[in-house]
């Protein structure tokens, strides 16, 4: 049994900018096949958000990783956390504590995945948001481009207070637009947290499924004491760092799921 998730480097990938709704981060790009659009969570694009993208890349599918944040390539720490989460708290481009907001970063995502969507096969484009960025990946649903939203432990707004807790991480107009497209094309969307993670609470998945209702599929991985998957209480990380490629593992089991949803989602039979 390996005692690592998978990672990754930056070898092979294509880095370019990309301009939309005023703002230029790099993106880097692999793959051929439909395509996906994965969104880093904190503190950016580490080697094991690079591992679940090369998973992704070796399942068929073309992914763009944008860098919002953080160093690309460098490798996680408790010093390096905190600096991205110090630079998220006062940008106006992520909203970190605003409830019913419009952030300005989910355009920037709209437009990457429109030009994503143009360019690759299929039915449309996945998006996966985690931890920081959960949200934004069905907030990004507002543009018709995207056909699967997956939404990993969102984290933002920051849930500090009731009201935080329960907010999807976007606006309530954006929310009800996602919902329409839920009721009126194949749009569906994959929610994933752990039960015990507070920093994920489990309030803010069932604003989504009152919005949703069918179209939202949830995956909650036991975390509680004792659990069988030998996960801490503060897991967090479903489709990273809590992954390992042994058979059965539950959360290789989730990211397994997270596959075949989105290639379910945007394969043309």
């Amino acid at each position: 049994m390996t005692r690592d998730a998978p990672r990754a480097t930056l070898d092979g990938w294509v880095r370019s900018p990309f301009s939309a709704a005023g703002r230029t981060h790099d993106c880097f790009e692999k793959g051929s096949g439909p395509g996906v659009v994965l969104i880093p969570e904190l503190p950016g694009i580490t080697p094991q958000v690079l591992g679940l993208a090369e998973h992704l890349v070796d399942e068929g599918f073309t992914v763009v990783v944008p860098s919002p944040f953080g160093t690309p390539g460098q490798e996680a720490s408790v010093g390096y956390t905190l600096r991205s989460v110090a630079r998220i708290c006062v940008s106006a481009e992520f909203r970190a504590f605003a409830v019913n907001a419009e952030r300005p970063i989910t355009a920037f995502l709209r437009a990457l995945a429109a030009d994503l969507n143009a360019r690759t096969p299929g039915a449309g484009v996945g998006v996966i948001g985690m931890c920081f960025t959960g949200g934004f990946a069905l907030a990004a649903a507002v543009d018709d481009a995207v056909a699967a939203s997956v939404v990993s432990q969102p984290a933002a707004p920051f849930p500090v207070g009731a009201a935080r807790r329960r907010d999807p991480g976007m606006s309530q107009a954006e929310l009800g637009e996602v919902a329409r497209r839920s009721q009126t094309s194949d749009f569906c969307a994959l929610g994933l947290r752990f039960s015990a993670d507070a920093n994920s609470p489990r309030a803010r998945f069932e604003t989504i499924e009152r919005a949703l209702g069918g179209a939202f599929e949830v995956i909650e991985l036991d975390s509680s004491p004792g659990n069988a998957g030998g996960f801490s209480e503060r897991a967090h990380s479903v489709l990273t760092s809590e992954v390992r490629e042994v058979p059965g593992h539950p959360a290789l089991v989730a990211r397994e799921r997270v596959v075949a949803f989105l290639r379910t989602q945007l394969v043309v039979v």
